[in-house]
């Protein structure tokens, strides 16, 4: 199949996200992939030029080294509100190029507005379209006045979709409340590479950053959102005195906090407790997972993270390691109790629990808990289901026309 994706985040920058797993497994089996992107986080580069232009990069991979992706980046302008409304016009333009040019089969949508458009324009061509939801999209719209109009939006998305696959069943439930059919709407679980996270190298990497035998050491990896918590973790280990002299906060990725972390890390009570590290390879995180204690996903609660269940929870789970994470509606219908998730009310608990659960032994009980858990999501499989799905909806196409 050809397959054409759209969406309004960076696919090469940010990530890999579930639909870089899928979609690079499926350029595996012999599928061809292109993307349309748009480069969200243009206000923290340097960049002159007021117009962007259109861009083609060939040869993109963030997971599978032996696939080649092709992603197009239509032109738009660098100014607030005016990026928006441009991309609108060029990503439009670029959807219609493409059904000419590269003459997918299907498409698979990830955005509002691009996805608006990309319906309207598979629909005219009797194209099915694939809506894969991994976030509740207009609460993420930065600009708050824009968000009712969003909502509407996403909304005709969901109704009008050939087929809409959410992550968890909670993304499900709010994809059927906001209009998604319910015959044409299923759960496709995020997947999890185990092979990848029994490589060992934890030692190593500790030695390399000098982490001691005895230091607990807290992991988060990812996009650095505000509500991420872990500005307040931070802040909890230089305030604890000597209980936490062992503690290390461990951080990869980048995002609107980056920049407070470093101001904690250079604080002269700090030491060397606060460890950040900007993006690495993605083959190289396994290392930096089995070289950590402990995984957060310890946010301050916020409407956006209500229902959705990032994969770096698989991910650290698959590593073996025990999480403490926020008691939110998605993750307690998605993980449950007692499957190595330890749920705390927010960030501020994350400090005493660590210190609990390794006083108590428990870490090697709940990480084993862990990946078991998670030991039923290989990628293979849901990586067949997906194809599945895509593959009747193109039958059906076919014989309708």
């Amino acid at each position: 199949m050809r397959i054409l994706v759209v969406q309004e985040s960076d696919w090469i920058e940010r990530g890999p996200h579930q639909s870089h797993h899928l979609l690079e497994r499926m350029a595996q089996r012999g599928h061809e992939v292109r993307v349309i992107d748009f480069e969200i986080g243009w206000r923290n580069h340097s960049a002159r030029e007021r117009i962007a232009p259109r861009r083609v990069f060939s040869d993109v991979h963030k997971v599978c080294d032996d696939v080649s992706i092709t992603v197009v980046r239509p032109a738009y302008i660098r100014l607030p509100v005016l990026d928006y409304v441009s991309s609108a016009v060029s990503h439009s333009l670029e959807i219609r190029r493409q059904i000419r040019e590269f003459r997918p089969d299907i498409l698979v949508g990830l955005g509002i507005l691009n996805g608006f458009a990309g319906i309207r324009f598979s629909r005219r061509r009797g194209i099915p379209f694939v809506y894969y939801l991994i976030d509740t999209l207009h609460r993420l719209v930065p600009e708050p006045a824009f968000r009712g109009l969003s909502k509407v939006l996403e909304e005709s998305n969901l109704c009008r979709s050939s087929l809409v696959l959410s992550i968890n069943q909670s993304l499900h439930d709010y994809a059927l409340a906001m209009g998604a059919r319910e015959g044409r709407s299923h759960v496709l679980h995020a997947g999890v590479d185990l092979l990848r996270y029994d490589s060992a190298g934890g030692r190593r990497i500790r030695s390399e950053l000098d982490l001691a035998e005895d230091d607990l050491v807290l992991f988060f990896m990812g996009w650095m959102y505000p509500f991420s918590g872990l500005v307040e973790v931070a802040r909890a280990i230089l305030r604890g005195g000597p209980s936490t002299k062992h503690l290390k906060l461990l951080v990869i990725g980048k995002g609107p906090i980056w920049d407070g972390l470093q101001t904690l890390r250079k604080d002269k009570q700090g030491g060397d407790r606060i460890v950040t590290r900007e993006w690495l390879p993605y083959a190289q995180i396994p290392a930096y997972l089995a070289a950590s204690d402990i995984c957060l996903l310890a946010t301050l609660r916020d409407k956006v993270m209500e229902d959705i269940v990032p994969i770096k929870m698989y991910e650290y789970m698959a590593a073996g390691k025990p999480v403490l994470a926020t008691r939110l509606p998605g993750l307690v219908r998605e993980f449950g109790e007692g499957h190595g998730v330890v749920y705390v009310n927010g960030p501020e608990e994350v400090v005493p629990s660590a210190l609990e659960l390794a006083r108590e032994g428990l870490l090697e009980e709940l990480g084993a808990q862990a990946r078991a858990f998670v030991s039923g999501h290989d990628w293979q499989m849901i990586v067949d289901a997906f194809e599945n799905y895509l593959e009747g909806l193109v039958e059906q196409s076919d014989k309708g026309t």
